[in-house]
C-alpha cells in the first residue's frame, strides 16, 4: 500500500522531509511495522495524479490531501468511513477532481483544513520546538476546532506566534512543517480532528488492524 500525500515541494531534500515526518507520525500513531510507503507528491494536483496513475495500473493506494477549505456537513454524515471526501474535493474550485473507478471514500483522506492545523492540537509541543520567544497568545483560542480554523489564519497565527523566538527563525513550512509532524502527538490530534482520526483509524484498518 502507498500513500500519496500532498507536500515536501521540488526539491529532493524537503521530500525526504515529508517522508520521515509522516512517518514518525504514523508510527507514533499505532502503525509501526504496518505502515504504508509514504510518498511526497509535492503539489496537491500532482500528489491527485500521481494516486490516479498507481489505481489504474491496479496498485492499492490511499491519498491524502489538504481539505484547504471548511468540508460541509452533506460530505461528514453518518459513520466517519462513509464520509464523502470524494463529494468536497470535486466541489472544490481549483480542485474538481473526479473520483477514479474502482477506489471508494475510504481511500482518500482530508487534513482540514490544512495539515498545520494538527499543530494547534498540540500547543506543547510547539512550544518545546519554538522555545523562548514563542507567544501561544498569538495562536487561535485553544477551545476552536482546529478544523473551523481557516488555513490562512492558521499561517498567519503561526507567523505571529514565532515572529521573537530567539533559537529559531519564524515559522516556515519548508524549515519547520515536517519537524514537527514529527513532534506532535497523534492522540492529541486524533482527538481534535475527526478527519485526522478517520485517516488513522482506516488506514490502520487497510494495513492489518
Amino acid at each position: 500500500m502507498k500513500l500519496y500525500v500532498e507536500g515536501g515541494g521540488d526539491s529532493n531534500m524537503l521530500k525526504t522531509a515529508c517522508r520521515a515526518g509522516f512517518s514518525d507520525f504514523l508510527s507514533k500513531a499505532g502503525l509501526k511495522g504496518k505502515m504504508p510507503r509514504i510518498v511526497a507528491c509535492g503539489s496537491r494536483q500532482n500528489a491527485y495524479d500521481s494516486f490516479c496513475t498507481a489505481i489504474n495500473t491496479g496498485e492499492d493506494a490511499l491519498l491524502l490531501v489538504d481539505s484547504e477549505a471548511s468540508v460541509s456537513a452533506d460530505c461528514q454524515q453518518g459513520d466517519a468511513e462513509n464520509w464523502k471526501p470524494w463529494h468536497h474535493l470535486k466541489n472544490r474550485q481549483g480542485d474538481q477532481w473526479d473520483k477514479p473507478e474502482n477506489v471508494d471514500d475510504a481511500d482518500c483522506h482530508l487534513m482540514v483544513q490544512c495539515m498545520e492545523a494538527w499543530f494547534l492540537a498540540d500547543r506543547d509541543s510547539l512550544q518545546s520546538f519554538f522555545g523562548q520567544g514563542f507567544n501561544a497568545n498569538a495562536l487561535p483560542a485553544a477551545d476552536n476546532r482546529i478544523e473551523s480554523v481557516a488555513k490562512e489564519q492558521i499561517y498567519q497565527a503561526l507567523s505571529a506566534a514565532t515572529r521573537n523566538c530567539k533559537t529559531k527563525a519564524k515559522y516556515g513550512k519548508g524549515e519547520h512543517s515536517f519537524k514537527l509532524l514529527a513532534l506532535i502527538s497523534p492522540d492529541r490530534v486524533t482527538a481534535a480532528s475527526p478527519w485526522a482520526k478517520r485517516f488513522i483509524d482506516i488506514t490502520g484498518d487497510k494495513m492489518g488492524g
